[in-house]
């Protein structure tokens, strides 16, 4: 069974958590409130999350403080935030929350539809790196274990674990590029672009370590 992914919805106003969560119910995920920037850092401790919908006007600690403290966080820098706001002052508030490590920033009110379908893109890459994490592991375990039986009696040789993975790591490629298109279509700001290319860059990491030759008696990377 698939596990869920996690979504993390931040903002101070209980009837703007109520309308996000009718938004993104359709995508069958966890969807988690936090009311306030201290109680979504709370819920990043414990919990891993696809994305996080944050509100920029909050009592306290607003959204651009609280990505700042996402992004310092190495557990919870690479997580995407998409900022929503009922404010827009221009190009230069855009720009902070740009600056602060969005990968988009909404105004309100918002297009349903286009919110959702933002949020599913992050979830779907989310999930397919779980799987290529878990595929990466499950190597590593039997190419340690001399390519036994350790996963079950109908376990893969390691080289079709390896086309398996890397048939995987394609999937999230493709994905990637996808959001790249996307990104480049809707004249995003250049920190969103960044935030993709760096996401590409890790993907290239992990395909050239996939590759023949890139390592002694085909070993897999210790780190994905």
């Amino acid at each position: 069974m698939v596990q869920k992914a996690k979504i993390l919805l931040v903002d101070d106003r209980p009837e703007n958590l109520l309308a996000l969560e009718a938004i993104l119910s359709a995508l069958d995920q966890t969807l988690v409130r936090a009311s306030s920037g201290e109680e979504a850092l709370k819920a990043l401790l414990t919990d891993d999350f696809a994305v996080i919908l944050l509100d920029v006007q909050m009592p306290g600690m607003d959204g651009f403080e609280t990505a700042a403290h996402i992004k310092r966080r190495e557990r919870t820098r690479d997580i995407p935030i998409i900022f929503l706001t009922a404010i827009n002052h221009g190009p230069h508030h855009t720009f902070r929350g740009y600056a602060a490590g969005a990968v988009d920033y909404i105004s309100k009110p918002f297009d349903p539809w286009v919110l959702r379908a933002k949020v599913s893109v992050f979830v779907e890459l989310y999930m397919k790196n779980c799987q290529l994490r878990e595929q990466a592991a499950l190597l590593r375990l039997q190419l340690e274990g001399g390519g036994g039986k350790a996963a079950g009696a109908d376990s893969k040789e390691p080289a079709g674990l390896l086309a398996e993975l890397s048939a995987r790591l394609a999937a999230v490629e493709e994905q990637a590029e996808a959001l790249s298109k996307q990104l480049d279509d809707e004249s995003a700001d250049a920190a969103a672009v960044a935030t993709a290319a760096h996401l590409e860059r890790k993907l290239t990491g992990l395909r050239r370590a996939l590759e023949p030759g890139a390592g002694s008696n085909s070993s897999v990377p210790s780190q994905n």
